[in-house]
């Protein structure tokens, strides 16, 4: 299927909106492959980026870690995005966003803001291992499985694919903005992207069990860069119905850090 509507279009603010509060509508390019009403959180966990981003930013701080909590099904339609600073500094400093629909707070993020400084001499980062998205092949979505997020995003699979057990690898792209009107920022396609670490690591049969994040946490050694993300992607599954899924983050310039989300795990 061909999706070409943005994630989210912006809406006028109401006159009553608090400073640091915007208004959008989230289109069905932001649907997720089980529910026709609820979101996939690839696109709300880039809006929050985004709103991290925009939040008091100073070009001498860099994002470094981000992590969003998943606090109920996301649906679409209208929704408020409103950020603050948490916590104030000269070097190290917290933001925080969240996602509202109807009044109730629907996801959260905070970001941690370091200050950049030239560490070339000192930098340990390894080459990527793993073969750029022109090696890749494109796989058709399951069968069943809803349009709208998955179909905005143009996946290339070097070794598994969603809906298949085991771990994957993958990279992949936006195909329509975050935010129509907007180029969205490398952040916001590594936060989009990302949120498919559990579907690239699945180890479980998706007919037989669920398996689903509460989470998302992203950590980088450095920004990333461009528009292709890569997950080296994988999940442990233990004996109690928890279980973590986490990814090598890539950009076509090698790693750029490492992704995390805790899964409740139980039988259907």
């Amino acid at each position: 299927m061909t999706v070409t509507e943005p994630f989210f279009r912006l809406l006028p603010s109401a006159a009553d909106d608090p400073p640091g509060t915007q208004r959008v509508f989230a289109t069905g390019s932001t649907a997720g492959p089980w529910f026709p009403d609820g979101q996939h959180m690839g696109p709300p966990s880039a809006l929050l980026v985004r709103a991290l981003e925009a939040c008091d930013p100073r070009p001498e701080m860099l994002l470094s870690r981000v992590t969003v909590e998943v606090l109920g099904r996301v649906p679409m339609g209208e929704l408020t995005v409103t950020s603050r600073v948490e916590r104030a500094g000269r070097t190290i400093e917290l933001v925080a966003a969240e996602i509202a629909a109807a009044g109730r707070a629907v996801a959260r993020a905070a970001g941690w803001r370091l200050a950049a400084t030239d560490t070339a001499a000192a930098a340990t980062e390894r080459g990527s291992t793993m073969p750029g998205p022109e090696a890749g092949r494109e796989i058709p979505t399951p069968a069943g499985w809803l349009p709208g997020y998955l179909d905005a995003v143009d996946w290339r699979w070097l070794s598994g694919h969603l809906g298949e057990s085991g771990p994957g690898r993958a990279w992949g792209r936006l195909r329509v903005p975050v935010v129509s009107g907007e180029e969205p920022t490398p952040w916001q396609c590594l936060a989009a992207v990302a949120d498919s670490t559990n579907g690239a690591a699945a180890r479980l049969d998706l007919n037989s069990w669920l398996f689903v994040n509460t989470d998302l946490t992203l950590h980088v050694h450095r920004a990333p860069r461009g528009e292709w993300i890569g997950l080296d992607a994988d999940s442990v599954i233990g004996p109690e119905g928890l279980g973590t899924a986490f990814s090598v983050l890539h950009d076509e310039g090698g790693t750029v850090g490492r992704a995390a989300q805790a899964l409740t795990v139980r039988p259907r």
